[in-house]
């Protein structure tokens, strides 16, 4: 071979080479950006199942109780007080606070300028109850396996009215539950479990009514969404997160789905056809369906054309509508 001849031969294989090393990265940025979108849609959907859950059940206390809610717990005992007053659902613009997360830079804090909501119902199918003694404050339930403890926030139902109140005692031996007044944090403001609550100082009796047997008992449910901080900068550092009621009325918060950049959400109340913003809501008790967008993130960077642009990030926006089961026809 002469000298011309092997060079021609070497850029002709330089060629090939690089021809065959632009469709592995093509291959390979094509994989990655799929990979990102999938990784956003997985996020979105659970992201909208599960705040969808909590948003369809908002204000269902397990009785046709026509709305009329006996809250006995103490509203003005120290310690958070997000969920003592009973609403159903509340959202929250980006700048309103909650009383249930503090806006700021802090791991699992909330982002500024991004939306709440507070759900509050009941949690699971409930218990029954065997008989209520409302002079002693005792309530007898049906079974030896309730999972109840001490400090639990429970609500009691029948066909007349729900009562929301604390746990002072439980005896699982017995089956005996006592919502005495005093015990507990918040604690129960009054005794008696009747219709209307009335406006006395706490630790008085109050109004006293006795449920019937096979009146219902379940777990108040409260929850709120919002996006926090998750600390992680190199995966885009915002999350999906809830902080929830649960046993013993401790809070828990948990970090629910990371990539959520941004939640908005609107309302739309009975009688109207559009959706508004909360702070232009004028009664929460007609909210009927809420607009929910989210704005995902791919954690993984130098995704898209731009990388000045959110470091690269593939970024998708959702929207999804939920309509509250107990307040549509």
């Amino acid at each position: 071979m002469t000298l011309i001849e092997l060079m021609v031969s070497m850029v002709l294989g330089l060629i090939i080479i690089g021809g065959a090393t632009g469709v592995i990265l093509a291959n390979r940025q094509s994989y990655r950006t799929n990979e990102a979108l999938s990784q956003v849609q997985e996020g979105a959907r659970t992201a909208f199942e599960l705040m969808a859950r909590d948003v369809r059940e908002a204000g269902i206390m397990g009785c046709d109780s026509r709305g009329r809610i006996a809250n006995v717990l103490n509203l003005t005992a120290p310690g958070s007080s997000w969920w003592r007053t009973w609403v159903g659902i509340m959202g929250y613009e980006g700048t309103q606070a909650t009383g249930a997360v503090t806006i700021g830079t802090g791991t699992a804090e909330r982002v500024t300028a991004t939306d709440s909501i507070m759900v509050q119902g009941i949690q699971g199918a409930g218990l029954a109850v065997e008989n209520h003694d409302a002079a002693n404050t005792l309530i007898r339930i049906n079974s030896t396996t309730s999972g109840l403890i001490v400090n639990d926030v429970l609500v009691m139902c029948d066909f007349d009215h729900a009562a929301i109140f604390q746990v002072s005692n439980f005896n699982a031996t017995t089956r005996l539950i006592t919502h005495q007044t005093g015990v507990g944090t918040p604690s129960n403001c009054v005794r008696g479990l009747g219709y209307p609550v009335p406006a006395v100082t706490c630790g008085s009796a109050g109004l006293p009514y006795t449920f019937a047997p096979n009146a219902q008992l379940t777990r108040l449910a409260a929850t709120t969404w919002y996006v926090g901080n998750n600390g992680r900068t190199a995966e885009g550092g915002r999350s999906l997160y809830r902080i929830r009621m649960g046993t013993g009325a401790t809070l828990v918060t948990e970090e629910i789905v990371p990539g959520v950049n941004d939640l908005q959400l609107q309302y739309r109340e009975q009688g109207r056809s559009d959706f508004r913003d909360a702070n232009v809501v004028t009664s929460w008790a007609n909210v009927n369906a809420v607009r929910v967008q989210l704005t995902m993130l791919s954690t993984d960077q130098r995704v898209t054309t731009d990388i000045t642009v959110n470091a690269g990030r593939l970024r998708r926006d959702f929207t999804n509508i939920v309509a509250l089961r107990n307040r549509v026809p």
